[in-house]
């Protein structure tokens, strides 16, 4: 049996292979960026977002979407002790037991975060909370679930907007008890999202499926899985019009997500003609959710402020 590295080490083997850093910090800062300047743009407001806004809501983004990865390792525990023995949980870089202590410890940092900016934020991380929860238990359903991936994919997406409604909280509520009009707009753009990097991340070719991993090109074949991608690219860029239209930033906005779908699409069906490597996918999901967040947000609120 080989031995685990210690220390500091293997947790920062673990984030290396299950939670990135490097790759979700710039889209999940891009994200809360956005969260916030989509909000102060239909305030009206005429300053970017204080310091503090940003980083609590960075941080609260980025602890949420860890502990979205730590509750994928409980509940899929059995399965990748089963079929991707590989991983860090079932190799034993890390314990579960060291995992739920991890997830408690970052639990009492968003709260702490959420006190220290405004305490009406706590409310609203409890209400992400309880569904996270929901979702670590598949609902209590999850042989239903399992055989209806669909529905186990839409469920489980609903963290995703109250996720991003609490990102906007962080500037709508410390100048009001509502939020600005038009927001929702943008929660639904952020709902719809979260299909593209689920399912870009889940296509592989023929030759890169492995048995027991329900895969979306395995569920669905290729066919199915990249016409639901780019379908909900789709989805997500006619409500991202929309949603720019709220912040009168609607050129540039078609203008960019235009090009990256064009690009998704020949990407799409020159894999369904030559299926090689799915990575593609999961990187044109990361580029597209880039362009979004920047260009719903963070650029049309600069544009605004340097003009």
């Amino acid at each position: 049996m080989n031995e685990q590295p210690g220390g500091v080490r293997r947790w920062w083997i673990y984030q290396k292979e299950r939670f990135p850093l490097f790759t979700h910090g710039p889209l999940i800062l891009a994200f809360s960026l956005c969260a916030l300047c989509f909000s102060s743009l239909l305030r009206g407001a005429d300053r970017f977002p204080a310091i503090p806004a940003i980083l609590v809501a960075f941080f609260s983004s980025l602890i949420s979407f860890l502990h979205l990865r730590l509750a994928d390792e409980f509940k899929d525990y059995e399965e990748d002790a089963r079929y991707r023995p590989y991983r860090a949980v079932p190799r034993g870089l890390v314990s579960l037991k060291e995992l739920g202590g991890l997830w408690a410890l970052t639990g009492l940092v968003q709260v702490a975060l959420a006190a220290a900016l405004n305490i009406r934020l706590i409310p609203l991380l409890l209400i992400t909370w309880l569904y996270l929860g929901l979702m670590s238990r598949e609902f209590f359903c999850k042989a239903w679930l399992k055989a209806h991936p669909f529905t186990y994919m839409w469920t489980h997406m609903f963290i995703m907007p109250l996720i991003d409604f609490y990102a906007t909280a962080c500037d709508w509520l410390m100048v009001s008890d509502r939020p600005p009009q038009g927001l929702m707009w943008f929660v639904v753009v952020s709902f719809l999202n979260g299909f593209i990097i689920e399912i870009g991340r889940k296509i592989r070719a023929p030759h890169d499926e492995e048995h027991g991993v329900e895969t979306y090109s395995f569920l669905w074949g290729r066919a199915g899985a990249v016409g639901a991608w780019l379908l909900a690219m789709a989805l997500t860029f006619s409500f991202a019009v929309v949603a720019a239209l709220r912040i009168h930033f609607l050129p540039p906005v078609a203008v960019v997500l235009g090009l990256v779908l064009a690009v998704a699409i020949f990407r799409g069906l020159r894999f369904l003609s030559q299926p090689q490597s799915g990575k593609a996918f999961e990187a044109l999901s990361g580029l597209w959710t880039l362009c979004l967040y920047l260009m719903l947000g963070v650029v049309p609120l600069l544009w605004k402020l340097l003009a």
